[in-house]
């Protein structure tokens, strides 16, 4: 009850999302992969002493990031779109913002979704995430949560924090079906 109440207070407030009604018809229907760049986290890039088990040495989501992430799971849910998986980046801003959303039972550590250490990692990377993605069968939807420079390799096309991109699907490429803005 408190999460529908929360759901509606966002879905009415002063921030509305922005997507067109066939993106969310699209996860209504289920089926569909999803990539959603983390909410808003300050700054550029993570600091020297940068280790991926410890959130304190990295850039993290802000109070207001992790608001949106919450709002983020509200819409989703209000909308009644199903979801069914949450694979993201080992990252602290890309796993809060998917167990902010979609709560930790869901959520799961992808290693392709990290950011690329090379160009020669990404194409790796690049590959995994498309396997991952093409292979995707399931009758709810499938959210990747992860970074600026994973989306852009994999649709050519840039993100807003927070932004989630419904895929269309092709044999060896990416197209964007829809964008849901949460901001």
């Amino acid at each position: 009850m408190l999460r529908l109440l929360v759901a509606i207070t966002f879905l009415f407030g002063v921030l509305p999302a922005q997507a067109t009604e066939a993106g969310w018809a699209l996860l209504r229907n289920g089926g569909q992969v999803v990539l959603m760049r983390h909410a808003i986290a300050p700054g550029n890039g993570d600091p020297a002493n940068f280790d991926i088990e410890k959130c304190g040495t990295q850039r993290n989501l802000s109070e207001r990031g992790r608001l949106q992430a919450r709002r983020i799971g509200a819409l989703v849910e209000a909308r009644a779109a199903p979801v069914e998986k949450v694979l993201a980046s080992r990252y602290c801003r890309t796993r809060d913002t998917a167990t902010q959303a979609f709560g930790a039972g869901l959520v799961e550590a992808f290693p392709a979704l990290d950011l690329p250490l090379n160009e020669s990692t990404m194409e790796a990377q690049t590959a995994e995430i498309m396997e991952r993605i093409n292979d995707y069968t399931g009758s709810g939807n499938l959210f990747l949560v992860t970074h600026l420079e994973v989306i852009e390799a994999l649709i050519g096309a840039s993100a807003r924090e927070g932004e989630a991109i419904i895929l269309s699907r092709g044999a060896d490429s990416l197209a964007v079906a829809a964008r849901i803005k949460f901001n």
